[in-house]
C-alpha cells in the first residue's frame, strides 16, 4: 500500500496515469492557495480557501513523511531526516501561514504573505517541466556559477569606476551598484544615468558586455536542455503499436 502511495505522490512511473491525476490536482491546489495573495483584502471566501487547501498540503506532507523510508530508498533514520530534506521544509512553509495568529501589524502581515508565496515552490513536487529545469540548472551549475561570478565581478568593477568618475550622480556605491546592474543586464530604466563623456563610454563598454554576459547562460542552459530531454528520450521504453 505505501508503495503505490509513494508511486502516485512522488510520480516515480512516467506513464502511470494516477500519478499525471495527483500531480495536476496538487498543482491546481497550489495555484488556488496563491490567489489570495492576487487581491489586498482576505474575504471569508479566501479565508474558507486557505483552510481547504491548507488541509490538503497538510496531507500531502504525512503521506510523504510516512513514506520517507521508501522516498528515501530506506536510508539510516528516514523518518528523523526526512523532514529537514529542502522539499519538505518547503511543504512545512507552506502550512505554517495558515496557524499564525492574524495580526493588524503591518510587518508580521507582510510575512505572512511573503510565506505564502514559498507555496509556489511545491510545484517543483508535481510539475515536470519544473523538474526538468532544476535537472538542467543542477547538471550545468559548474558553468553557471563561473559566469555568475564573471557577470558579480564586472558589475563591481564598472560600478568602482563609475562611482569615481561621477561622484555627483551617484550618491552612494548601492546606487553605483544598481546602476552596474541595469546598464549589464541592458535593461536601461533611465533613472540614473551617466552625465560625463567618460561615464558614457563606461555605460557603453558595460551595455556591450551585457550583450556577452546574458547569452552565455542562455547557450549553456539551451544545451543542457537538448542533452536533458535527449538522454530522457532515450530511457522511455519504445512505444509498441497495436492493431
Amino acid at each position: 500500500m505505501r508503495q503505490l502511495i509513494v508511486e502516485i505522490i512522488t510520480d516515480e512511473e512516467t506513464d502511470s496515469h494516477r500519478a499525471h491525476v495527483y500531480d495536476t490536482y496538487m498543482t491546481i491546489v497550489i495555484l488556488a492557495s496563491l490567489l489570495p495573495l492576487c487581491f489586498k483584502e482576505m474575504t471569508d471566501f479566501f479565508k474558507y480557501l486557505e483552510w481547504v487547501t491548507t488541509t490538503v498540503f497538510i496531507i500531502d506532507y504525512l503521506l510523504r513523511w510516512s513514506c520517507a523510508d521508501l522516498i528515501l530508498k530506506n536510508k539510516r533514520f528516514a523518518f528523523v531526516r526526512y523532514p529537514f530534506s529542502p522539499m519538505a521544509l518547503i511543504d512545512l512553509v507552506s502550512i505554517v501561514p495558515t496557524f499564525l495568529p492574524v495580526s493588524q501589524v503591518l510587518r508580521l502581515s507582510r510575512i505572512i504573505r511573503l510565506l505564502r508565496i514559498m507555496r509556489a515552490l511545491k510545484l517543483l513536487h508535481h510539475s515536470r517541466p519544473l523538474q526538468l529545469v532544476v535537472r538542467v540548472l543542477y547538471r550545468e551549475r559548474e558553468p553557471l556559477i563561473a559566469v555568475l561570478f564573471m557577470a558579480l565581478g564586472y558589475v563591481f568593477v564598472s560600478a568602482l569606476l563609475i562611482f569615481n568618475v561621477e561622484p555627483d550622480t551617484f550618491d552612494s556605491f548601492f546606487e553605483a551598484l544598481y546602476w552596474a546592474v541595469i546598464s549589464l543586464s541592458t535593461i536601461g530604466y533611465g533613472d540614473i544615468y551617466a552625465t560625463s563623456v567618460a561615464g558614457q563610454v563606461i555605460s557603453m563598454i558595460s551595455a556591450l558586455m551585457g550583450i556577452a554576459v546574458v547569452a552565455l547562460p542562455s547557450g549553456i542552459i539551451t544545451a543542457g536542455f537538448v542533452e536533458e530531454l535527449r538522454s530522457t528520450s532515450e530511457k522511455k521504453p519504445p512505444k509498441v503499436t497495436r492493431f
